[in-house]
């Protein structure tokens, strides 16, 4: 049991002031920590179900919604700056300012559309949605990257665990909000406000830079420490299935049974148990880590003889090499050709896996073509996730099918993520089978959902949701996966961040330029050939979405032909071991930690040595 406890047991003593401060401390509690920070992260999926109620209270059409949604994404996405302000800060200071931003952001849209302040017109609207949304980016930089950075062995693992909750964090707030507000869309947003900003307040000074654990001279089978082992990402994946099964089960029960406010409050505190079950997971590991740590201390120390003569001689030489490399230090460039260097250094990258700078990146023609795939893959997902709730009215779908369409895309988001970040992990290790390939295979199968929803087939829509919602989480593992792989992890906060960009831009082209646009025109055909400012702008029929999404297939379809040239790119990459250096400098660590001494009194004894020897 993980809660035996005494020295007679033999074990460490876990019911005390010391070992509650190291879980508390310890890096698996700073993992739960960011699960929780990103299952209330994800209020950017769930626009659909409160889209309705910004379209009726404020008199918006379709465009101007779809306009909102852009915004929306562009906040979400747009992260560079979280990304540059966490180079140089730690995490906490980008979870505070993103818990602030979230609060203002979301409370501005709850007031106006409650009619507590006059109506905005849209353009403020759309900085109210913008900065909320951009709450998202701070959490995810300050907790996400944070994890890779803290388990870089496992970043696909993590990548894939952290963003699957956000994948269910859609679902979670739509049972949280019926729990505490009951079937009110506008308290949503008001549950959306201060929810996550409150969570990341909470864990602010948790989330934290790491060092990497060094080796264990004890390891289990599986060869890893339990500071490092996978194991407990495996029992936080089961919980999350759990979670998961368990969101989904009642989006079915609830379809078909009606629901009394305290049935709601029931199903949400076991929500909320499932969601709190992997802090056992954590004093487990820390209570393994502590059962290492014992066992090590128990053991006799290893010493080591190396040849007087040989560490003198090898110590001398390290010196003297020393020395002429300082007298052979060129003079500092003068500062007119610093510009000229920086340049060529951009157009000079280091290989494949090494730290890239940001410049030497973002000019790179691996992240143009990540890039590109990224424009269409994602935006075409995220058009039809965001327009939802108007292709089920537009299909004469009813309201509480709606609902279950987006708590779908929400479940299958979540396995999407999941799914593309373990499965991508165990196949690079066991079958050097590359990431760009596995991104491909999803955009190939996301034109499945989207001509679902371009030729209307009765029913069809709930098959398409669950397509969509899978494709459109797998996408985002894989995605910051082979940017970390590819270009190194010392600027990743930066570079995550600047993957995600590529979202919004291709929100802005297939939602609001086309499928926006295309509904906007069906729909003023069917209502004599314009849309009244205070009238109808519904749009009733297959034809409302048809043009868009085989627009939609299209481009997606030519970013499977796009990621094919970064398949081709990397294929000598993934071919090897892209992990080793992570091992290596935890190996090198290990040893100089094993001798602190021993260079100190070589390096003086060579010292005196060569004295000795100009005396003589």
């Amino acid at each position: 049991m993980v809660f035996a406890s005494g020295a007679g047991a033999g074990g460490p003593q876990v019911l005390t002031a010391r070992f509650v401060r190291q879980v508390v401390l310890g890096r698996w509690f700073m993992v739960f920590a960011c699960l929780l920070i990103l299952s209330a992260s994800g209020a950017t999926y769930i626009f659909s179900i409160y889209s309705k109620v910004l379209k009726s209270s404020l008199g918006y059409d379709q465009r101007t919604l779809n306009t909102l949604s852009f915004f929306k994404d562009l906040g979400a996405n747009v992260g560079v700056l979280s990304g540059l302000i966490n180079e140089v800060t730690p995490p906490w200071v980008v979870l505070a300012m993103g818990a602030a931003m979230n609060l203002a952001g979301y409370l501005m849209i709850y007031l106006v559309i409650d009619g507590r302040t006059a109506r905005p017109p849209v353009w403020l609207m759309c900085i109210y949605i913008c900065v909320g949304a951009n709450s998202q980016s701070f959490a995810n930089t300050g907790a996400l990257v944070t994890c890779v950075k803290n388990f870089p062995e496992s970043r696909g693992i993590v990548l894939g665990l952290l963003k699957g909750f956000v994948g269910l964090s859609g679902a979670i707030f739509t049972q949280l909000y019926l729990a505490i507000y009951g079937d009110d869309a506008k308290s949503l947003v008001l549950l959306i406000a201060w929810l996550p900003a409150a969570i990341s307040i909470l864990f602010v000074h948790t989330v934290r830079i790491m060092p990497y654990p060094r080796p264990s001279r004890r390891r289990g089978a599986a060869g890893s420490s339990a500071a490092t082992s996978n194991d407990a990402f495996f029992c936080f994946l089961y919980i999350s299935i759990a979670l998961a099964t368990y969101l989904l089960v009642m989006i079915v029960v609830q379809k078909q049974v009606n629901f009394s406010h305290a049935a709601y409050g029931v199903s949400a505190a076991a929500l909320l148990l499932v969601l709190f079950l992997p802090l056992a997971v954590v004093v487990k590991q820390e209570y393994k880590i502590q059962k290492e740590l014992e066992e090590s201390l128990r053991e006799p120390p290893t010493v080591t003889v190396e040849k007087p003569a040989a560490s003198l001689q090898m110590a001398a030489a390290a010196k003297s090499q020393q020395s002429t490399t300082t007298e052979a230090r060129p003079p500092p460039p003068p500062s007119s050709s610093c510009l000229g260097s920086c340049l060529r250094h951009m157009f000079s990258p280091p290989a494949q896996g090494e730290d890239f700078t940001i410049l030497q990146a973002l000019v790179s023609v691996d992240m143009l073509v990540l890039f590109l795939a990224t424009i269409c893959g994602v935006g075409g997902t995220l058009t039809a996730i965001d327009n939802m709730g108007q292709i089920g009215q537009s299909l004469g779908y009813p309201a509480k099918s709606i609902n279950t369409f987006v708590s779908l895309i929400s479940i299958w988001n979540y396995a999407g993520r999941v799914t593309s970040g373990f499965a991508s992990e165990i196949f690079l290790a066991r079958y050097k089978f590359p990431r760009p390939l596995m991104l491909t295979l999803v955009l190939l199968l996301s034109c499945v959902g989207h001509l679902l929803i371009a030729f209307g087939v009765p029913q069809s829509l709930y098959a398409a949701s669950v397509v969509i919602g899978f494709c459109f989480g797998a996408q985002w593992p894989l995605l910051f996966a082979i940017i970390s792989e590819v270009f190194g992890l010392k600027y990743y906060s930066t570079l995550y961040n600047f993957g995600s960009v590529a979202s919004p831009i291709g929100a802005y082209v297939l939602n609001v330029r086309v499928a926006g646009a295309l509904y906007d025109a069906e729909a003023a055909k069917q209502h004599g050939g314009s849309l009244d400012a205070g009238g109808d702008k519904t749009c009733i029929g297959v034809q409302c979405f048809r043009k868009a999404f085989l627009i939609i297939t299209a481009a997606t379809v030519a970013a499977v032909l796009v990621s094919l040239v970064l398949v081709w790119r990397t294929r000598n990459f993934y071919k090897g071991d892209i992990y080793a250096k992570f091992r290596d400098n935890a190996d090198a660590a290990d040893e100089e930690e094993e001798d602190p001494k021993r260079p100190k009194e070589v390096e003086a004894e060579a010292e005196s040595t060569s004295v000795n020897g100009r005396k003589g």
